[in-house]
């Protein structure tokens, strides 16, 4: 028993330090991404014509600590969100596997349900953490947030979110984070296990008389290409929850829909299929230095902890 429980320990020690990677990595192009999703899907209002004219005017307004607007709230739920997620999605999947079949080859059957449930979990620390970091990030010093309505801190927000919409509105845009979580990571931890274990089988095939430093060097190639390619693939098929996600969480009108499929259809009719993956290129440019920090920092904090995974 003592022995499971240091090795759980382990497990969500490990997704901690991959959060904290990502937010390090990805969080200049995730307030990007917001403020294209949130600016460029209303009727009125200033626009961005691209990625690169809203980085400029990030950039020209705030300098470079308007990209890492909202960083802190990331930083925390980050480490939080990812700790649980990698540490319930590794033990979920033993589970499932049984001890005698933990270092089989992936199976759909066990990766989808894990990491789904996994997803489930985490949105409810995401969405808090995610609605501050929204907010922070669409209003910056940009003339299109008031003065007046602008938040002093991640805190001031929470607060005056308190105050103004209550416990209810901190967890504003739950339903779509949920959604985005648990299809989007059943995706990402599906095409990371598969294309891990069919680049380790060639690679490995291929070097096998190689060093331990070049065997190291090809896990490190391997880390980077699958969780690069894994987040491309979670972005691109929940993409327009996330934009749906975002409006509902960064809307005045606290009386508008929070229902992600209602949002979408409005998006939709306002702004075209354009407006509903408002923000990929950021988006895609993001997922794969993000994602692939994320899983190479996961993949080495396991091996020194000593948790085996092959």
């Amino acid at each position: 028993m003592a022995t499971e429980v240091s090795v759980a320990y382990k497990d969500y020690l490990a997704g901690l330090a991959a959060g904290v990677a990502t937010v390090i990595t990805g969080h200049p192009f995730d307030t990007v991404k917001v403020k294209l999703q949130k600016h460029n899907t209303d009727v009125h209002g200033i626009k961005y014509n691209n990625a690169l004219h809203c980085t400029t005017r990030i950039l020209k307004n705030e300098g470079v600590k308007g990209l890492y607007r909202g960083a802190t709230s990331s930083f925390v739920g980050m480490a939080f969100e990812s700790s649980l997620l990698f540490g319930v999605y590794s033990q979920t999947k033993q589970l499932l596997l049984g001890e005698s079949n933990i270092n089989s080859r992936p199976q759909l059957q066990v990766v989808i349900p894990s990491a789904a449930f996994g997803g489930a979990l985490i949105s409810f620390i995401l969405c808090p953490s995610e609605l501050v970091k929204c907010r922070m990030q669409v209003q910056g010093t940009d003339c299109l947030v008031p003065r007046s309505d602008r938040y002093a801190s991640p805190l001031d927000c929470v607060l005056k979110t308190l105050k103004n919409e209550g416990v209810a509105g901190v967890f504003r845009g739950g339903f779509a984070t949920l959604l985005r979580e648990s299809i989007g990571n059943a995706v990402f931890f599906s095409t990371y296990e598969y294309s891990r274990c069919y680049m380790q089988l060639l690679l490995n095939s291929s070097f096998s008389n190689h060093s331990n430093q070049s065997k190291a060097l090809i896990d490190v190639g391997v880390g980077i290409v699958s969780g690069g390619i894994s987040g491309m693939a979670f972005w691109s098929v929940v993409l327009p929850i996330d934009v749906a996600k975002t409006v509902i969480q960064t809307t005045p009108d606290r009386s508008s829909s929070t229902n992600p499929f209602c949002v979408l259809q409005s998006i939709h009719s306002k702004a075209g299929i354009r407006g509903c993956y408002a923000g990929l290129g950021p988006t895609l440019i993001r997922a794969f230095p993000a994602n692939a920090a994320a899983i190479v920092t996961w993949e080495f904090t396991a091996k020194f902890l000593g948790i085996k995974r092959e």
